[in-house]
C-alpha cells in the first residue's frame, strides 16, 4: 500500500528525512516511534503531499504521490490532482482541527458533501453511522466546545473515515489528551485495525504498538534506525539507540 524509496526532505539547511524507506502492506498497522525532531511527522505529511519531498519516491497504492513521470523525470501534479489523491488518504492530527461552528455531525458530513464522493441521500446516514462507530452516536448535535478532548478526536477520526480512505495516517493522535482520555481514542484505532484498515501511526503509546502493530519503525535524526515486529523490537532491540530510547519511555 505504501512504498517509500530513499525519501529525503530538508527545511533550509536542516535535513529532516535522510533516505527513509519504510513499506506498509495493505491491511497492516505500521507504528513509528522515536524522539521529537526525528522526522516522524514530516514523513507522514509527505505521504499525502502536505510536504514536498526533495529526493526519492513515495507511492501509495502503486501510484506516485504528488508527481507523475514524464520523459524520465518527475513532474509535480496539478493541485486538483493532488487533492484527488488525498481523498484516499485520511489523516488525524495531534490537534483536532474540527470546525468550531459546526456540530459533530456537520463536521463529519462536510468533506463528503463538498467532494461529491457520497450521494446526498447517503451523506447523513453514513455520517451518523460513523459517529456511532466511534461511540458518539448520542452526540450528533454537540459542538466541539461541548465535547471532551477524547470525544473531539473521535469526531476527527470519523471525519477522516467519511472520505472512505484506503489508508489512515495518525500523527500522535493522543498527545494532546489528558491521560484518562487516551484509552477511548486508542480503542477506536484498535477497532479500525481489526477491521483491516491500513494504518501508519506516529505515537509514544508503546503498549498500543505492542498490541496492535504489525511493524514497528524506530526513527532518529531522519533515519530509520530499526524496524521489525513490535514485540521483538520492544523486548530485544538490536541497536543501542533503540535500547536507549525505549529505556526512557517504558
Amino acid at each position: 500500500m505504501v512504498v517509500a524509496d530513499d525519501v529525503h526532505k530538508s527545511f533550509g539547511h536542516l535535513d529532516v528525512l535522510n533516505g527513509v524507506n519504510p513499506q506498509v502492506r495493505k491491511g497492516e498497522v505500521c507504528v513509528i516511534i522515536g524522539p521529537s525532531g526525528s522526522g516522524k511527522s514530516t514523513f507522514l505529511r509527505c505521504i499525502n503531499h502536505l510536504e514536498k519531498i526533495d529526493a526519492g519516491r513515495l507511492l501509495v497504492g502503486g501510484k506516485l504521490v504528488g508527481y507523475h513521470m514524464r520523459n524520465g523525470r518527475l513532474h509535480e501534479l496539478p493541485r486538483k490532482d493532488v487533492a484527488a489523491q488525498r481523498r484516499s488518504i485520511g489523516m488525524v492530527f495531534q490537534q483536532f482541527n474540527l470546525f468550531p461552528h459546526m456540530t459533530a455531525l456537520a463536521n463529519v458530513m462536510e468533506a463528503p458533501r463538498l467532494s461529491g464522493i457520497v450521494s446526498k441521500d447517503d451523506i447523513r446516514r453514513e455520517a451518523e453511522a460513523l459517529l456511532r462507530m466511534v461511540g458518539l452516536g448520542h452526540r450528533p448535535d454537540a459542538y466541539p466546545a461541548q465535547l471532551s478532548g477524547g470525544q473531539q478526536q473521535r469526531v476527527a477520526i470519523a471525519r477522516a473515515l467519511a472520505m472512505r480512505p484506503r489508508l489512515m495516517l495518525f500523527d500522535e493522535p493522543t498527545s494532546a489528551l489528558d491521560p484518562e482520555l487516551v484509552g477511548e481514542v486508542l480503542d477506536v484505532m484498535k477497532d479500525l485495525a481489526c477491521d483491516g484498515m491500513t494504518m501508519i501511526v506516529v505515537t509514544h503509546e508503546i503498549g498500543f504498538a505492542r498490541e496492535v502493530g504489525d511493524t514497528l519503525v524506530f526513527m532518529d535524526e531522519g533515519v530509520v534506525i530499526e524496524t521489525g515486529p513490535p514485540r521483538q523490537v520492544i523486548a530485544d532491540p538490536r541497536h543501542e539507540r533503540t535500547r536507549s530510547f525505549l529505556a526512557k519511555v517504558l
